[in-house]
């Protein structure tokens, strides 16, 4: 599995973060925008044909890294994506102070 398989769809104030397996099946993060400047993950959804290869993981990895490159912040309010900045202290500066 590479970043490369993860694509971002935007719609208004809403988007969401995707994987797609060959066979068609989804793992998805959403999310909601706030002004231009800041995140709300709020639901993370990964099915159980990808439990246990960092699916989850992978895709709130990409919302951080492309939240620190516009310069926004974080608010996890999906406890999948809470327990994962919870475990990665690097992520800090993005919380929403």
């Amino acid at each position: 599995m590479s970043d490369t398989e993860i694509t971002l769809e935007e719609t208004g104030s809403k988007g969401r973060y995707v994987f797609r397996a060959a066979s068609g099946e989804e793992a998805e993060m959403t999310f909601s925008k706030v002004g231009d400047t800041q995140i709300i993950i709020d639901h993370t959804g990964v099915p159980d044909a990808f439990r246990g290869q960092g699916v989850g993981l992978k895709l709130v990895t990409r919302a951080v890294e492309d939240a620190r490159a516009a310069g926004k912040t974080i608010i996890p309010l999906c406890p999948f994506a809470a327990a994962q900045f919870r475990r990665h202290p690097e992520w800090a500066d993005l919380l929403r102070k």
